[in-house]
């Protein structure tokens, strides 16, 4: 169980998003989905973000293949569910993200400077359109080298490319060691205001801000930005302090990583943070729920370097949910939504873990009833 009071914003039809009031989570189930599952001659998996329509009662969740299995696509599903556990999960449609040209994203082989790496993907019901972010690449190896921008997108609900986001300077892809990491940029989304403010994050800290989350505290900053939606242009930064890595790995100095995959604005300037961590040599992630408050945190925009000048105003975090403490196997989870709502009118909160197109993961749905 989750304690503590929070304000989250639900999706209604009237496309406005109103607050609800949340005492404690409780975990109603959870559905995987068969690992090399089959769609419409696509392979499902990769699954990096989950978001609610309730006008068709469907999910989008965009697929972080990076067209090396089949071409950039994202997913509509259904999930029928009720307070006693999760039925099914039923794939409705699948659909390329496309380029401007109309043309479907080529993979590294074909041209690597024009591959996307999908991430996170939200729906607008005010301008019925999807929004969805690219983690671009930065490849040194000598001669081969990589730098391919981060980019938000706006597209159809069947994936044509109609506008982007303009990104701030410290998101651009640099052959020095400053802007974004490699496969550690735009990762959560999430809208406010009634769809008039867009908040995305960096999954990891940028280069001038500091390094990598390691085993023991030694600052990890990240940045959340926040966008205006009308002009698409970025409007304030905020500081977020990642927790060390929740285990060691197996061999000692193997791979190892915590980040912020996804965020979730709940209104009244508060949001909901999941960080996730991985080990080498230890199957599960660590996920954590933690709830922050963007009012009370300064506007970082005008500070080029965290690590030169820590904020004197971050962003502060309380520890809303572990989901170690769920007492079962939990995987790569890398996105989050509001749900509808239980026939007692409880809302729900559903969560979606990636597997990575691998054998050894799981591609996983948490459904969570939101007690008030």
């Amino acid at each position: 169980m989750v304690l503590g009071l929070l304000v989250l914003w639900l999706v209604t039809g009237s496309m406005a998003q109103k607050p609800v009031t949340i005492s404690s989570l409780r975990l109603i189930g959870e559905k995987e989905i068969e690992n090399g599952f089959s769609f419409k001659g696509t392979t499902v998996g990769g699954l990096s973000s989950i978001d609610y329509d309730s006008r068709r009662g469907v999910y989008y969740m965009i697929c972080d293949d990076r067209s090396a299995i089949n071409p950039a696509r994202f997913y509509t599903t259904k999930i029928f569910f009720t307070a006693k556990g999760i039925d099914s999960v039923v794939m409705v449609s699948v659909d390329s993200l496309l380029q401007p040209d109309g043309t479907v994203y080529p993979n590294a082989k074909q041209n690597p400077a024009h591959t996307p790496d999908p991430e996170a993907m939200r729906y607008d019901p005010l301008r019925n359109r999807l929004i969805w972010s690219s983690e671009g690449e930065r490849i040194l190896r000598g001669t081969d080298t990589v730098l391919h921008n981060p980019s938000i997108n706006i597209i159809s609900l069947h994936g044509r490319y109609r506008d982007s986001f303009l990104l701030p300077a410290n998101l651009r892809m640099q052959a020095t060691e400053k802007g974004p990491r490699q496969n550690g940029v735009l990762e959560g989304m999430s809208f406010d205001r009634n769809y008039q403010t867009l908040y995305v994050n960096a999954e990891e800290p940028l280069f001038e801000d500091g390094p990598r989350a390691g085993l023991t505290d030694n600052h990890p900053w990240i940045r959340i930005y926040r966008f205006d939606v009308r002009t698409r242009k970025n409007t304030a930064q905020y500081a977020y302090q990642l927790d060390p890595v929740a285990y060691p790995t197996t061999p000692a100095n193997a791979f190892m990583v915590n980040g912020v995959p996804d965020i979730l604005a709940i209104g009244g300037n508060k949001m909901i943070v999941m960080e996730r961590s991985f080990s080498t040599g230890r199957l599960p992630c660590t996920i954590k729920l933690y709830l922050t408050d963007l009012g009370k945190a300064g506007d970082i925009r005008n500070n080029p370097s965290l690590r030169q000048t820590p904020p004197t105003k971050p962003l502060t975090k309380k520890l809303l949910l572990n989901l170690d403490s769920l007492g079962r196997y939990v995987d790569n989870v890398e996105g989050m939504t509001l749900g509808p709502r239980l026939p007692n009118r409880h809302p729900t909160l559903v969560l979606v873990a990636d597997n990575n197109f691998n054998a050894f993961e799981k591609t996983q749905i948490f459904v969570f009833e939101i007690i008030p």
